[in-house]
């Protein structure tokens, strides 16, 4: 397996950590790095903090262990520097959700700009800025409130 496709494998492997309420395989692929608004601003740095901040703002529906959701990550544009052992991708994400109030829908789309870090173990998230370009109803989705 090439490299972009491993860095791939981390947008998707995320993907599938929050639509299964897997806060801590999350906060796994993040051991090495943080999570920033769109201005830089650090929100959650390493495994604990970006477990915290899954668990206090992303609802979880106890009948089904998971947030209901689906996040798609489409169009990552990947470039690595394999003698530095570093890597960059910038990616499209849209989330749909649907409960029991609430008919299939996306709430929310925008944008992933990634850096990553290899390691002797793998390749890792060095960094995420989450830019949000649409939002649409995150009332059953967070439980915070963003704009």
């Amino acid at each position: 397996m090439g490299t972009a496709r491993e860095i791939e494998n981390l947008l998707y492997m995320y993907a599938e950590c929050i639509d299964s309420g897997d806060y801590a395989g999350i906060a796994n692929l993040f051991s090495r790095g943080r999570i920033v608004a769109e201005d830089g601003t650090p929100i959650a740095t390493g495994a604990e903090e970006v477990k915290a901040m899954y668990d206090t703002s992303t609802r979880i529906y106890p009948e089904k262990g998971t947030p209901l959701s689906k996040h798609v990550v489409t169009n990552p544009i990947v470039e690595v520097d394999e003698v530095a052992g570093t890597a960059t991708c910038r990616s499209y994400y849209t989330v749909l959700q649907r409960t029991d109030t609430l008919t299939l829908q996306p709430i929310i789309t925008g944008r992933y700009h990634d850096t990553f870090t290899k390691h002797p173990d793998g390749w890792f998230f060095t960094e995420r800025k989450m830019i949000m370009d649409q939002l649409g109803d995150l009332s059953q989705h967070l439980l915070i409130e963003v704009e």
